[in-house]
């Protein structure tokens, strides 16, 4: 039996992923997944179960992200099946550690959670966070440096 209460519609997951961030607790965030749930983060890390996913952002939170703020935005909700639930969620990163000295901007990200009915509630069995580069189209990898880059315009 999980210390959190159960997540009682898909809506909530974005909404505990980031009471989890704020409070840096990794466990939190870990408790919305099953067992052996993926998670992909913004730069291609894969993650393949609970304990990987709490690992993961325990590290984060206290080195990376230790002293940043996520916050929700729009959040929608599919329901490919009665049991099944695809929610993709706007967030928005502030609050980065310095990285080589520098001080991180905000940043905005779209996290995709795909989550089923279970008997407790509800659980996601993937995530995946994406960075939105705003006026950028795709990445290319130039000259063994990967950018974002925008095509329009050129053809």
């Amino acid at each position: 039996m999980s210390k959190y209460s159960a997540i009682t519609t898909p809506e909530e997951i974005p909404t505990r992923f980031a009471e989890g961030w704020n409070e840096r607790d990794a466990d939190k965030i870990a408790a919305i997944f099953d067992q052996d749930a993926d998670f992909i983060n913004v730069v291609g890390i894969w993650w393949e179960n609970r304990d990987d996913i709490r690992t993961a952002h325990d590290y984060g939170l206290r080195v990376i992200f230790n002293d940043s703020n996520l916050r929700v935005g729009r959040v929608k909700v599919k329901y490919p099946a009665e049991s099944v639930a695809v929610v993709h969620a706007r967030m928005l990163l502030s609050g980065q550690s310095n990285v080589a000295g520098q001080s991180p901007q905000n940043r905005q990200t779209l996290f995709i959670f795909v989550a089923h009915k279970t008997k407790s509630g509800w659980s996601c069995v993937s995530a995946q966070n994406t960075d939105i580069v705003p006026g950028k189209e795709t990445n290319a990898n130039i000259d063994g440096s990967l950018e974002s880059v925008d095509y329009r315009g050129q053809y």
